[in-house]
């Protein structure tokens, strides 16, 4: 026993009696336990964050700030989290990443087994304690994410794409569209009177619970003409400060599990800790980054001209670089030349491009998107997107799906597209 020692990290409400019980008992050494006292869950995370081994997280749940992202933070720092509350509570903790919940009052033989059971002693194996909690879905809607440098028609495009899965009857009229970028749109096009609820509610929601698919749907704003349901962003561009990591993957998780086909409106900043020595641009950028990382398909759009082109290959290299794979990566240059000749030159252009980038990437050729005068007009009435857009993205996203393996049908009022050979469905003209 006398190598059987635990560091446990530990955080109460005020005046909690397990708190200083806890204490005494390791200070006693009636438990084979140091017991690092924190003031507040920011002190945990900074603890959690500075390296040094933890072998156990207890935290009160009357604490303020304990949610998902805290746990999860315990455990990929190697801490087992335990939630010490009433016993009721428990299928709730253990569903946001606890491995265990204590009930009060709480005794020094149950803080010894649930150590013994979940963590381990510093001296023998620090972090045994750190497997993913992320729950078992056993099904998963597809996800579009389609992003792009400001002014190429990223908005349009993702209005587009959800429309054409809408008119899938296979989707069974359960299509949402998501504004996540920073400087949200959405609402705007869609003409919507209110942004409450919208993306923060949705997250905020998922920082201490998991929503039914009921009360998810309840959070999104049905669009019946376009056959798909909005979820509007943000309504400030600093309001990304109140979108932890953790709970939005766990929003859009929920997402998945109530729509048959998400289609998502991010951005294109991907740049993460890693890249800036920051983790303040890692959690600005973190609804582009999940959203791009575990996407059926990449939407990138583009424009003509010198800079539409350098920022669409610009784009489609980051994604590359990201370990986005190149056969789920579709672009799309929007308001594209009407001659054959040119869109040529265009393609040509981009291909050679990437391949300076990054040497032997096989992205597809770019969807040519023909401009159009009445795109404004549309929106303004809040009708329906033409065909002619929505139709031939639907069957190019289709085409990407079909070629990882997946399906994604057009639906009955999608109109024929014309190919080119050696295209692979995604060099056609609108």
């Amino acid at each position: 026993m006398t190598a059987e020692h635990y560091v446990v990290l530990g955080a109460a409400r005020p005046r909690a009696a397990w708190f200083s019980e806890l204490g005494r008992w390791a200070t006693s050494a009636a438990l084979p336990v140091e017991f690092v006292k924190c003031v507040s869950t920011e002190e945990l995370r900074a603890r959690l964050a500075a390296g040094r081994p933890f072998s156990a997280l207890l935290v009160d749940e009357g604490c303020s700030g304990l949610d998902r992202d805290l746990l999860d933070a315990a455990r990929r720092a190697g801490c087992a989290p335990v939630v010490v509350g009433a016993s009721t509570g428990r299928s709730r903790w253990l569903e946001l990443g606890a491995v265990d919940v204590l009930p009060e009052p709480v005794d020094r033989e149950s803080v010894l087994a649930v150590l013994r059971e979940h963590a381990s002693p510093v001296e023998r194996a620090a972090g045994a304690a750190s497997a993913d909690a992320d729950p078992d879905l056993t099904w998963a809607g597809r996800l579009v994410t389609v992003v792009g440098a400001g002014g190429t028609g990223t908005s349009t495009i993702a209005m587009a794409v959800a429309q054409a899965a809408g008119a899938d009857p296979t989707n069974g009229g359960r299509v949402a569209l998501v504004d996540a970028s920073l400087d949200a749109s959405l609402a705007l096009l869609h003409d919507n009177g209110d942004v409450v609820p919208g993306l923060q509610e949705l997250v905020e929601a998922h920082r201490s619970g998991r929503p039914d698919t009921e009360q998810v749907r309840a959070m999104l704003w049905s669009c019946p003409d376009r056959g798909y349901d909005l979820l509007p962003g943000l309504r400030r561009h600093r309001d990304w400060t109140a979108l932890r990591p953790r709970a939005v993957e766990a929003a859009f998780a929920s997402l998945r599990r109530t729509y048959s086909t998400v289609v998502a409106d991010a951005d294109a900043d991907l740049e993460g800790e890693d890249d800036t020595g920051s983790i303040d641009v890692e959690d600005r950028n973190c609804c582009a980054r999940h959203l791009t990382a575990t996407a059926d398909v990449v939407v990138v759009t583009g424009a003509e001209g010198v800079v539409g082109v350098h920022r669409l290959v610009r784009t489609l290299a980051d994604l590359l670089g990201r370990g986005v794979a190149a056969e789920r990566v579709l672009p799309v240059l929007n308001r594209a030349p009407r001659s054959p000749r040119r869109r040529a030159e265009v393609a040509r252009t981009v291909a050679q491009l990437l391949a300076e980038l990054v040497p032997g990437a096989a992205v597809a050729s770019p969807l040519m998107v023909p401009p159009r005068r009445d795109l404004e007009a549309v929106q303004l009435d809040g009708s329906p997107l033409p065909r002619a857009l929505s139709s031939p993205l639907g069957a190019a996203v289709a085409a990407v799906l079909e070629r990882a393996g997946q399906r994604m049908d057009v639906g009955p009022e999608a109109e024929p597209v014309p190919v080119r050979p050696g295209s692979l469905g995604l060099g056609a003209t609108a």
